[in-house]
């Protein structure tokens, strides 16, 4: 990219449960949630799919409002995982975007095992219902055969919202890595799935997130009252675009936790090889720079709002204080079908509890315990840095210190994902680690630690 760096940049930031558009300023790193909207999941037409048409108007009414308020230098883009565009030859889509909850996939299971490479290739491990962006596709292919004979390009979600900006077809190699079933990381390629199933000539070209897809589209930025011109980057996978701010400036061991939807462990070591366990929801993600990051997940934020429907106010020490003191543990798995512990179903020793604050101080320490083992099945070292929402609840962060025993920082402020996508736009307005930003958690004692000691012995002997 020539001339002046960009300072406004508009980030289009759509996870699973809510879209936003986010300003954020580079010369001071602040965010601004300028617009926000449930991300809904329609259930009319051929199966659960995402609403493109409602997002896109989404898109569109925020960049009006936001160029009204302020200059838009560039946009970029962060999305969620586990998504992908079939677009015809025209550019509209060939078929809805698929929801990787819909469990229509695993209709087609046994086929698909037959086809995808190992985890030991791609890192990728096998995962429900669409949560393998391969097997969307390769259901997707044999079951609207029809439909797919329209289909010319395949590509990540991110560059989607890319493509309808400026017309450009690519994908990034953060989402192709993001268990795909589609990338080899150690080798920077498609594995070779791609080439089983036909689809190398219409898988859209691999580029950097950081790359500048294209100029925003005349008639659009016309309409929409943007500067002709505008750079639209290629965009990033959402829980790497929360550990690139960290990934500039500070130096490995460290790990990020990416809280939202799902927490997503990444631990940047010591450059030793690490032995994964695809059993437990362990995988291979690749990071800005296109290197591949062990990483962990489970679908924490979907399990917390389980947990806490209809509860209201917030937990107090007096909640956590007796939730130590009587034992009390929630085992795991609310959401069984990801995480360190799938396939086992959630219970509560001895009794769940009847308070509203000591459910929430319990589920607290559940999240952050389910944390610490993600964490430790990582291989992760150095200090730990929590992003998103778990940032600002106190009680997760103090337990995760007791259970790791080495720093924990918490981000309260803004999105990390959006400040990734931004900082895309210009790496060196990154700041340092002693910036200030980050709050790092004191050591509550040895009551927390023991208590995590208990629940981690207990949740591994059920495991067995």
């Amino acid at each position: 990219m020539t001339g002046a760096r960009p300072r406004h940049v508009a980030v289009i930031d759509i996870g699973k449960t809510n879209a936003k558009l986010v300003a954020v300023d580079l010369a001071t790193l602040e965010q601004t949630v300028a617009r926000q909207m449930p991300n809904t999941v329609r259930t009319d037409g051929l199966y659960p799919h995402f609403d493109a048409d409602a997002l896109w108007g989404f898109i569109e009414e925020g960049l009006v409002a936001l160029a009204k308020e302020s200059p838009v230098d560039a946009v970029s883009v962060t999305t969620h995982g586990a998504a992908g565009a079939v677009l015809d030859g025209q550019g509209p889509l060939a078929l809805p975007l698929l929801d990787y909850e819909h469990d229509g996939p695993e209709n087609l299971a046994n086929d698909y095992d037959a086809l995808r490479p190992p985890f030991s290739e791609t890192g990728s491990p096998r995962l429900a219902g669409g949560l393998n962006l391969g097997a969307q596709f390769f259901w997707q292919q044999k079951t609207f055969p029809e439909l797919w004979a329209r289909a010319r390009t395949l590509l990540t979600y991110p560059q989607f919202w890319g493509h309808r900006l400026t017309g450009a077809r690519a994908s990034d190699w953060c989402s192709l890595g993001a268990h795909t079933d589609l990338w080899k990381p150690g080798e920077r390629r498609f594995s070779p799935l791609v080439e089983k199933l036909g689809w190398t000539a219409m898988m859209a070209p691999v580029r950097a997130p950081g790359e500048v897809l294209g100029p925003l589209r005349i008639d659009l930025a016309r309409r929409l009252g943007l500067k002709p011109g505008a750079p639209v980057f290629c965009g990033i996978h959402d829980s790497n675009a929360s550990l690139y701010p960290h990934l500039l400036v500070r130096d490995a061991p460290f790990s990020v936790v990416s809280t939202g939807t799902w927490v997503i462990v990444l631990s940047l070591g010591d450059g030793t090889p690490k032995t994964l366990d695809p059993a437990r929801d362990t995988l291979m993600n690749v990071n800005a720079s296109g290197d591949p990051v062990a990483s962990a997940r489970f679908m924490g934020g979907r399990e917390y709002q389980l947990l806490t429907e209809g509860l209201s106010g917030a937990a107090t020490q007096a909640d956590a204080d007796s939730v130590l003191k009587d034992g009390v543990m929630l085992m795991p798995s609310v959401h069984e079908n990801s995480g360190p512990f799938p396939g086992l179903a959630h219970e509560w020793l001895p009794e769940k509890p009847t308070a509203p604050g000591k459910v929430l101080a319990a589920a607290s320490f559940y999240l952050a315990a389910m944390t610490a083992t993600s964490l430790r099945l990582t291989g992760a070292a150095g200090p730990v840095v929590v992003e998103g929402p778990f940032a600002r609840n106190a009680l997760y962060v103090r337990m995760l210190r007791a259970t790791v025993g080495r720093p924990v920082l918490a981000s309260p402020g803004g999105t990390g994902a959006s400040l990734g996508a931004a900082l895309l736009a210009d790496p060196a307005a990154a700041k340092g680690p002693s910036s200030g930003g980050d709050q790092e958690i004191a050591d509550p004692g040895p009551l927390w630690a023991d208590w995590f000691r208990r629940w981690s012995a207990r949740a591994e002997a059920r495991r067995s």
